[in-house]
């Protein structure tokens, strides 16, 4: 694992080999409790000795809890995404780590004011005329606290905690290997670079350890912005800032989570849902410089009192250290997606997920066309607060319908991407509990109509260019034309023929049953061998091995079918 820019061997934080024991075994027993539960014992005649999964999972999300609030770190910012994922993930475990947002215990005010006063070797009185030793809020990596300058301007110091440093490393460590036993799984190999993935995340969680670099990414996120007066950002004080310490303007204020403030302010949470989606929309498809940690407590909602104003609302964005730029690679794949997707145009989908390199070289891409096709069908228009809900009806279908597209998963996962695929979830999480009738098929349709004008501008030129060089080839057609007439007539010419797709699923359901057929041949060839050994020498071991073959057989004949 790759050690933070500037470190070397000697002065790398000390990694906590007990924190790191810890961490490591929950993840194990995770990866067990899974493999066992839901893949091992996920079969037609086992799952029916399968406990309810919604107990199973409670537990595992109750244990890490406990474990995040008491050891803090990278599990905090785990917790905190797994918790708003409403929108898919059970109401048993959402619930249990939603706590986590305000869970985090505070550092006590005096290794605050030592760390403050070390960066700048002074005492805390000559930098700032007031502190308070209550913090704002206390985030797994950072506090914040109210100061207020000898100036006389109130404003806020974020200060990392003593010591994060080493319990960031520790947790990198533990997750690069919990990655390194994902290695073993080549359904999971094939398809994401794990090795990139793990350098990826661990790059971008020790730049949150720079809040000079967060001190940045704020003024970049602002320029980006500066042309709509809906979206504040915090000032920051360069005079007043270390890689530990970062004083930034205040611009707390109602907290996106609560609906009751925002109501009270007269603010309708429904419009907030609406800027929250464009102001998202913007960053990944126009500035490409995106804020990756748009959790509830980095969201506030501010009222306008200006009785002139255009917007009754605010939306401020803070904690900068997660922001990300989306590489160039990517960025015409994204506007392509998302023309597709408000144009329900399933071809151009996946003509963009094969540009920007996120399907393997073998995939079907006309059996990937109808099942976004079948998607477009069964779930345009359905509000987000509904998806949960539907998840397990459509997800029987899907599986009944497109098992050879499920089982093949054509699909590879773009490291690249990881922060911003993350950030979009929170935030379908957070659309679903602002407002549970918010459409997010209906507001990507005016950002794929503007897309697609802005390209049809662009290939104007590319479109003439191509018409002159179709009049050249036209040419050469009674040429070609010839060619192919005496090829046919030689026997040398060749078709390449597709199944129509009920054919191919009807091919597919036959290869699997006649897969099955044949290891349950085998089971039962070997039950009977097992049964005659033990009738004819009781005594031996032979017969108990075959039995227990005949066990394995039946059970992989069940998986591979």
């Amino acid at each position: 694992m790759p050690l933070p820019d500037g470190q070397t061997g000697s002065d790398a934080p000390a990694i906590d080999p007990r924190r790191h024991r810890r961490v490591r075994r929950f993840f194990a027993g995770a990866f067990l409790h899974v493999i066992f539960w839901d893949i091992f014992m996920n079969r037609p005649v086992l799952r029916r000795f399968r406990p309810p999964a919604p107990g199973r999972w409670r537990l595992i999300a109750r244990r890490y809890r406990a474990l995040a609030v008491e050891m803090g770190g990278v599990l905090i910012k785990l917790g905190q995404f797994l918790s708003i994922r409403v929108d898919i993930l059970p109401q048993e475990v959402t619930s249990e780590l939603a706590g986590l947002q305000d869970e985090v215990p505070p550092e006590p005010p005096q290794r605050i004011i030592a760390r403050i006063e070390a960066d700048f070797d002074r005492p805390i009185g000559r930098l700032f005329a007031d502190f308070s030793p209550t913090p704002l809020g206390a985030a797994s990596l950072a506090q914040v606290h109210e100061v207020r300058l000898h100036s006389g301007e109130a404003v806020v110091v974020k200060v990392l905690r003593p010591g994060i440093e080493a319990l960031v490393e520790t947790d990198l460590l533990a997750i690069a290997q919990a990655f390194g036993w994902l290695k073993w799984y080549r359904r999971v190999r094939e398809r994401v670079d794990l090795d990139w993935l793990a350098d990826e995340f661990s790059m971008v969680t020790r730049r949150e350890l720079d809040l000079l670099a967060e001190g940045k990414n704020i003024e970049r996120f602002a320029a980006d912005f500066a042309d709509d007066p809906q979206v504040l950002t915090p000032k920051v004080y360069w005079d007043y800032a270390t890689p530990r310490v970062l004083t930034l303007e205040n611009v707390g204020c109602i907290r996106i989570a609560d609906l009751a403030g925002m109501e009270a302010a007269g603010i309708d949470p429904a419009e907030v849902a609406d800027k929250l989606h464009a102001i998202y929309m913007r960053q990944v498809f126009e500035t490409y410089f995106v804020h990756v940690d748009p959790h509830p407590g980095n969201l506030f909602v501010r009222p306008v009192t200006d009785p002139g104003a255009p917007h009754p609302f605010q939306l401020a964005l803070v904690d900068f250290g997660m922001a990300v730029e989306i590489p160039e690679r990517l960025r015409s794949a994204l506007r392509e997606y998302a023309i597709g997707v408000g144009t329900r145009d399933a071809a151009r989908i996946v003509r963009a997920m094969s540009d920007a390199g996120a399907l393997l070289k073998n995939a079907d891409l006309k059996r990937l066309e109808e099942a976004h096709e079948a998607v477009f069908k069964r779930m345009w228009g359905i509000r987000i607060g509904r998806f949960r809900d539907m998840a397990m009806d459509e997800a029987k279908y899907f599986l009944r319908e497109y098992r050879d597209v499920i089982y093949d998963a054509p699909f590879q996962f773009q490291a690249d991407m990881l922060f911003v695929v993350r950030a979009v979830g929170m935030l379908s999480g957070m659309a679903a509990s602002l407002d549970p009738d918010f459409d997010p098929w209906g507001k990507t349709i005016p950002y794929a109509e503007r897309f697609a004008a802005e390209e049809l501008r662009r290939s104007r030129k590319r479109w003439r260019e191509e018409l002159a060089e179709l009049g050249l080839m036209s040419f050469g057609l009674p040429r070609r034309l010839d060619e192919t007439l005496r090829s046919l007539q030689s026997g040398r010419a060749t078709f390449q023929t597709a199944l129509a797709p009920d054919t191919r699923k009807a091919v597919n359901r036959l290869e699997s049953a006649v897969r099955r057929l044949g290891w349950m041949v085998v089971a039962a060839a070997l039950l009977v061998s097992g049964v005659h050994l033990h009738i004819s020498a009781p005594q031996g071991a032979a017969d108990s091995l075959f039995i227990g073959l005949a066990v394995v057989a039946f059970v992989w004949g069940l998986r591979k079918g």
